[in-house]
């Protein structure tokens, strides 16, 4: 069995948990994720199965999220699974504050990542050292965010703000909410998150684990196409003796100019990997499927 699985990843369960879910289900060893969800979001974890495991780097990047921030609390995880800070209300904080501010967090912005973090620092992540009461502020790093939309704001002495939120690969929610708060001179965490897009999968089309259970015991799941996940990139069709030789790791010359990587097919049906162009030079990068 070899695909992808698009699960909608519930509350509290980290994404190692859901991958060792999967392959209990399923009976395999080889299945992975892409694109970490922290355990207090919920949402679209692209999960890959037998060889397509392979493929997760070449899954597109962009992901999608709904967040809620709360206003006025501060944790040191940026989120509410974390110890609480400092909890000041704040009343006076309307929508228009934050409608004044929220661009600044579009487009290529600046983050610190939370403490608490999969970021590596010399070799260890930050989570692990924050647990050993040891914590080391993660270096600075760019990342992309494309759109944000505000969706509904509720206000309270603590008010809430829900957002939709485009991004490239990288971006850490929570930093934008905790850096939201420091902006707008108040405290702000994520209270809440769930991713809607990942890798070219939408929440509307996921699985629960449940529904995932259920499908295998009637005999009814069957994985998506391994190269259904990749349709973003162009495509390059051999011919039988073409298709052998790159199977075999030589360079083709093909009929076309092409930049970049491209998903490859022999008689425009059979998958068979992911090449690299170049003019109209193909090169291997991954065999997926060999012809003998």
């Amino acid at each position: 069995m070899q695909g992808f699985l698009n699960l909608h990843k519930p509350y509290d369960w980290t994404s190692h948990d859901c991958v060792a879910r999967v392959r209990r289900l399923l009976r395999l060893k080889r299945v992975g994720h892409a694109g970490t969800l922290d355990p207090a979001a919920t949402g679209v974890l692209p999960i890959a199965i037998g060889k397509a495991t392979r493929l997760l780097q070449y899954l597109p990047s962009d992901k999608a999220y709904k967040a809620t921030v709360r206003f006025g609390v501060r944790t040191n995880t940026d989120d509410l699974q974390g110890e609480v800070i400092t909890a000041q209300p704040c009343p006076g904080l309307k929508l228009a504050d934050v409608e004044a501010e929220i661009s600044q967090f579009i487009g290529k912005i600046e983050q610190i990542p939370p403490s608490y973090s999969a970021i590596q620092v010399d070799g260890k992540r930050l989570y692990d050292l924050a647990r050993q009461g040891e914590i080391v502020e993660a270096p600075v790093r760019t990342v992309e965010v494309f759109n944000i939309k505000i969706l509904d704001w509720r206000d309270s002495d603590f008010p809430e703000l829900d957002l939709a939120i485009t991004c490239g690969a990288g971006t850490y929610i929570r930093a934008i909410a905790r850096d939201l708060g420091v902006i707008l001179k108040t405290n702000a965490t994520l209270a809440a998150l769930t991713r809607t897009q990942s890798s070219g999968f939408h929440l509307e089309n996921s699985l629960t684990l449940s529904d995932l259970e259920e499908q295998i015991q009637n005999s009814a799941f069957a994985p998506i196409a391994p190269d259904a996940a990749l349709e973003k990139l162009p495509s390059v069709n051999l011919p039988g003796t073409f298709a052998k030789k790159w199977c075999q790791g030589q360079q083709v010359l093909i009929n076309q100019d092409i930049l970049g990587l491209v998903r490859v097919y022999e008689n425009e049906t059979r998958f068979l990997g992911i090449g690299q162009g170049k003019d109209s030079t193909l090169i291997p990068k991954m065999v997926f499927e060999p012809i003998s």
